[in-house]
């Protein structure tokens, strides 16, 4: 049986940079992954300002259009603020993905088509039942209802109403260099621009209606999204809430949706896995990995605290249509806002 330092379940971009800080620490890594690359999943494929750091500081870097600031839409009332120091960028998850894949790949972290449901750990180390895999740690990177997490016992119940994303691409040209989130009476659109002829159009609410439907809540939006310039199939995602009541348990650590999330409102969800995956091998690394439960807690308590405000004021039919006039009315909070995601 092999027994490798780290066994990484997952292999989406958490589990991917968790993988990669790992090989390039000097620990011997597995990944077990069961679908093929690359993966996509429904998102809002905005990579805000702090993930281009921290895919930067990886040495890699993936195809794009550069992302300039955020605006936010509701009706005639509109309001934007521009990142200061850095750009984001707009990129598809299949291709981030296949960066990351491929650097894990060249770093010599074999890459299994394993699923993992269920793990038993003692004091010495963590065994994958009848897969022949025992490693002296496991992470967790399986998602936003993580199997593994599940197993445990550590899932938490959400106290609010769940919200789901759906997310299709149209063949058009970006008519901004800003992620546009359009502000409807029940739902947001997140309009990423990732290509000269490509957006990606994702949709969040908390009603479950086809993506048709809800997209015609917002008729300015689809006048530019002709049907025929739909050039894929809609994913979906959700409930997005997920809490976990630890992210160190014995000898599985969680990374990633895997840990808790909150929402993908503000769009920082790859930005949390990277920098999540960077303090967990550091930890690891350093011998302290039940530290790593607090530097989680640190790294993420603005994200938590905006992603919470923002997603509470959403769901209180007083507060939610005033969002964007507030905005508007308060330019310099709404650039700080933005400030704060880079």
């Amino acid at each position: 049986m092999r027994r490798p330092d780290l066994l990484v379940v997952g292999g989406g971009p958490a589990g991917l940079a968790t993988a990669l800080h790992a090989a390039r620490a000097g620990l011997d890594t597995v990944v077990a992954e069961p679908r093929p690359a690359p993966v996509d999943k429904a998102c809002g494929e905005g990579l805000m300002p702090g993930a281009v750091r921290a895919l930067t500081a990886l040495g890699l870097h993936a195809p794009g259009h550069p992302l300039t600031g955020i605006r936010y839409v509701q009706g005639p009332c509109r309001v934007e603020a521009a990142f200061r120091r850095e750009r984001g960028l707009g990129v598809r998850r299949t291709d981030l993905h296949t960066v990351l894949h491929r650097a894990v790949l060249d770093a010599g972290v074999p890459v299994l088509p394993l699923r993992v449901d269920g793990v038993r750990q003692d004091a010495d180390g963590v065994t994958v039942p009848g897969a022949g895999l025992r490693a002296r740690w496991l992470v967790a990177a399986d998602g936003l209802h993580s199997p593994v997490r599940r197993s445990l016992g550590l899932d938490r119940p959400a106290r609010t109403a769940p919200r789901y994303g759906l997310r299709r691409h149209y063949a058009v040209p970006p008519w901004s260099s800003r992620v546009e989130v359009h502000w409807g009476p029940d739902a947001e659109a997140y309009v990423t621009p990732l290509g000269p002829e490509l957006v990606g159009v994702a949709l969040l609410t908390a009603h479950r209606a086809p993506y048709g439907v809800q997209l015609a809540g917002f008729p300015e939006l689809a006048a530019r999204l002709p049907p025929h310039t739909a050039v894929t199939p809609v994913r979906g995602a959700g409930p997005l809430r997920r809490r976990s009541r630890t992210r160190v348990h014995g000898r599985v650590l969680f990374v990633g949706d895997a840990a808790g999330y909150v929402d993908a409102l503000t769009g920082e969800g790859v930005c949390l896995a990277l920098t999540g995956a960077r303090a967990l091998v550091a930890n690891l690394r350093t011998g302290t990995p039940g530290r790593y439960d607090a530097d989680w807690a640190r790294a993420t308590r603005r994200y938590r605290v905006l992603t919470e405000a923002l997603v509470r004021a959403r769901q209180q039919p007083a507060l939610a249509p005033h969002i964007v006039p507030v905005a508007a009315r308060l330019p310099r909070l709404f650039a700080a806002a933005v400030q704060a995601l880079g």
